[in-house]
């Protein structure tokens, strides 16, 4: 890849920001927004040189990027080496991170809450027990919608999306 731009570098770098907020690696989420806006796949070294950051960092970025799903190899014709490509369809890579995320954090939260609330039946502290049953069944609907939700196309979700207070209109609800 050539030279980044002053705008490549101003994107990737909030994104390696961002990435850190988002308990991601700062080189992980910086590999992927160079990989994101470039137009064809690039190999390792070209990662390296393009975020002066070492090969072996851009080898283990690489594979947590492909552990996510959003980050795949692929072969370019007359080149031995491994190239990488990030996912270009926005709504699916954000679904693939949600679903992943939802794996890694919800879904082991949402066990946890069942567990508790069982046995939290021989508990007498109703207070405690009240809130965690709040909170299990909070994880449950908004799982179960995300689980429908999930299934729709690309189109479909960008449509419902921009919405906005349509939805609550077309619920008979008020926005306040």
């Amino acid at each position: 890849m050539a030279t980044l731009t002053p705008i490549q570098q101003m994107f990737i770098l909030h994104w390696g920001e961002m990435g850190t907020r988002w308990g991601i690696n700062r080189t992980v989420a910086q590999i992927h927004a160079l990989l994101f806006i470039s137009p064809k796949p690039l190999h390792a070294e070209e990662i390296a040189e393009a975020l002066s950051v070492a090969r072996s960092n851009v080898s283990t970025s690489l594979k947590e990027l492909q552990g996510w799903g959003i980050v795949k190899l692929v072969h370019v014709l007359g080149d031995k080496r491994d190239h990488f490509e990030s996912m270009k369809d926005v709504w699916e890579m954000f679904r693939l991170v949600l679903d992943e995320r939802k794996r890694r954090e919800i879904d082991p939260t949402l066990a946890m809450l069942r567990e508790c609330l069982t046995e939290a039946g021989q508990e007498k502290d109703a207070y405690t027990r009240d809130r965690l049953r709040d909170l299990r069944d909070f994880f449950e609907t908004t799982t179960g919608w995300y689980e429908q939700v999930r299934r729709w196309p690309s189109s479909a979700l960008a449509k419902f999306a921009k919405l906005g207070d349509k939805a609550l209109k077309l619920l008979g609800i008020s926005a306040k």
